[in-house]
């Protein structure tokens, strides 16, 4: 099969859009509306990345840089400043560089028999089952920083009810991110801001809009089946404490392209499926085990507590999982898959 239906239009839906068609894939792209982030962090592996992807050496170099982080976590801990290196991008901005090139894909449908599909958004499968390891939902807003002097930093503190994260965007302001247990009659943000030793101290004012979204880890199962490959926030979703969310996206499409050029290429698609679900589950059990050094460190309480226990439930979750994986039988050489020996 050599024509793939993409459906979704974030950074996953969009790099396997461009390795495929640079494979010499038919494409037709499903890229439905939806509300997109006003500011992703990006680190230095993840801009790696998609401009290795892109072939775009100077992508974003002229952003403004975050150069420092303040961490304040653990209960009464003392804020240390440590070196960082990202931009901030909106998600608009973003996509839209990314996407530039793919215009003249088709947008008419083809015969589903013959043809691959990628779900880089939901709706999945019927038969698929999303498993969710936790409760906790993420509230952001954007605010305004005082001035200070020096290079631009981000900030993340812990608190008794959960952990803020300050990220600026620009000269005299940012956007504030507030993770935990609301707080009824009273905005989860201003909720924990109230009790902030470190942040509440940059923030001058908080401004309206914004938002709230899930920030609990997520997994879909299975990851994949005949004719069809999930991959990005579809497949997995991540906490945003590891700040490795757009890495993951990149490195799944990078695989599910992959898996789909071997497969078209003649290697058997029920081993390429095995070796997929095999290297998507424990990508996501390391981000697990990050999630639990973070929130073990945290802070003391019942919602670090029960959030603790529905890490934990993951991994579990994950090794009944792997124990049904073969060895892995493929690795990846640059963007193509090899068999192993």
């Amino acid at each position: 099969m050599r024509e793939v239906v993409i459906h979704g239009d974030g950074v996953a839906a969009c790099c396997c859009a461009h390795l495929l068609k640079s494979a010499g894939f038919r494409l037709v792209l499903d890229r439905p509306e939806r509300r997109r982030l006003p500011a992703i962090l990006l680190g230095e592996p993840a801009l790696a990345l998609i401009r290795d992807v892109f072939g775009q050496r100077d992508l974003f170099r002229d952003l403004p840089r975050i150069e420092k982080r303040v961490v304040a976590w653990g209960k009464d801990s003392t804020p240390v400043v440590l070196d960082h290196s990202a931009v901030v991008v909106s998600e608009e901005l973003l996509l839209k560089s990314l996407w530039e090139g793919l215009e003249d894909c088709d947008s008419q449908p083809v015969d589903p028999e013959s043809a691959w599909t990628v779900y880089a958004s939901r709706p999945l499968p019927s038969d698929v089952v999303e498993h969710r390891f936790g409760t906790r939902h993420a509230f952001a807003a954007p605010v305004e920083i005082r001035d200070e002097p020096g290079p631009a930093a981000c900030s993340i503190e812990s608190l008794e009810q959960g952990w803020l994260f300050l990220v600026p965007d620009a000269p005299g302001s940012g956007w504030l991110l507030s993770v935990g247990c609301p707080v009824s009659g009273e905005s989860p943000i201003e909720a924990l801001l109230s009790h902030s030793r470190t942040i509440a101290g940059r923030i001058s004012k908080l401004l309206p809009g914004g938002g709230d979204f899930p920030a609990y880890p997520r997994i879909a199962s299975p990851l994949c089946g005949p004719g069809w490959l999930a991959c990005g926030t579809a497949a997995m979703a991540f906490d945003p404490i590891c700040g490795d969310g757009t890495a993951h996206a990149v490195r799944e499409a990078i695989l599910t392209a992959a898996v789909i050029r071997a497969a078209a290429n003649g290697s058997d698609a029920r081993e390429l499926f095995s070796h997929y679900e095999a290297r998507l589950t424990a990508g996501f059990a390391r981000h697990l085990v990050n999630c639990l050094e973070f929130y073990r460190l945290g802070a003391a309480g019942p919602w670090w507590e029960s959030e603790i226990e529905s890490v934990q439930d993951g991994l579990e979750w994950c090794a009944r999982q792997r124990r049904g994986h073969t060895e892995y039988r493929y690795r990846l050489n640059g963007f193509d898959l090899q068999p192993v020996g």
